[in-house]
């Protein structure tokens, strides 16, 4: 197997970028798999996701994005890596500024910061949030698909948190957020069980399709620190989607205000909340560019 690719990263959320713009380099039936091998470090390229760029299937588009975790799962949006793809796009195949782009969460739409013909930032339209438990989908006694889980209390079976306060939005893909301040532990007790911790809430029986899982310390009402599982990838730098997702439910609970710089282990992203929706604004890095020879096991 010779397929050229692209290692790009934002905030240290690393993914490996394939060009099918001008024709299918690996078969739709084997993605899965591919991304699975291809993402495994140490043995292969390593990432925490492959990222597909596409002709978009209907003419209100100008390019489809699509998202495979390390896991092998498609995912229905990323944050980090739509900004990856933006920047790839602009830069090695068409000079459209602002950018619509399919997703399978819908439209997204990215505004690029150009200097001479490099992209330096990028904001992104993240689309407006959905609360009701179909939307995520999540599944609790007590509770109707057309309700939200704000707050809400969860039992847990690890030694280390026997229940868990949590909120659930839909950015696109679903996800879990989490204050320490309201769970009585602190961001140093998160690192130390989060493969177990982020692990049980992503494979809940509430989340019949797993979900994202992040764990927030508000530090003002314009700042918050993140440290984030993600589904299908486990732990990682910084997560996107989970950062605006993070302040969305930080403001709906009153704890931050409109517009919020968030602090990830990766670097620093900014979300702003509009009336038509929400905005992350943040980096992308275009780390090399290589040939495949062999995915290596």
């Amino acid at each position: 197997m010779k397929m050229e690719f692209t290692k790009m990263h934002a905030l240290g959320n690393d993914y490996i970028v394939i060009n099918e713009f001008d024709g299918e380099k690996v078969k739709e039936e084997e993605k899965s798999y591919f991304a699975k091998k291809i993402c495994r470090r140490g043995f292969s390229v390593g990432a925490d996701g492959v990222i597909f760029v596409q002709k978009p299937t209907s003419d209100e588009y100008d390019v489809r994005f699509r998202i495979f975790n390390s896991d092998g799962s498609e995912a229905e949006m990323c944050g980090n890596g739509i900004r990856c793809f933006s920047k790839y796009v602009y830069e090695r195949i068409m000079k459209k500024n602002p950018l619509n782009v399919e997703t399978k969460g819908g439209l997204r739409v990215s505004e690029m910061e150009i200097e001479g013909d490099e992209v330096k930032k990028i904001k992104v339209y993240m689309g407006v949030p959905k609360f009701k438990l179909k939307d995520i989908p999540m599944v609790v006694d007590g509770y109707s698909e057309d309700d939200e889980f704000l707050n809400g209390e969860l039992e847990l079976k690890n030694p280390y948190l026997p229940k868990v306060k949590l909120s659930v939005v839909n950015v696109g893909n679903p996800h879990a957020v989490i204050f320490v301040e309201d769970n009585g532990i602190d961001l140093d007790f998160v690192r130390k069980h989060l493969d177990v911790i982020g692990k049980e809430i992503e494979h809940h029986k509430a989340f019949p399709e797993r979900i994202n899982v992040h764990f927030v310390k508000v530090l003002n009402p314009n700042e918050i620190r993140i440290i984030t599982w993600e589904r299908g990838a486990g732990y990682t730098t910084a997560c996107g989607t989970g950062t605006t997702a993070s302040v969305i439910i930080a403001h709906k609970l009153g704890k931050t205000g409109n517009k919020v710089l968030a602090h990830l282990d990766g670097g620093d992203l900014e979300i702003e909340i509009k009336d038509d929706g929400v905005y992350m604004i943040g980096d992308a890095v275009i780390v090399y560019d290589a040939k495949l020879i062999n995915i290596g096991w």
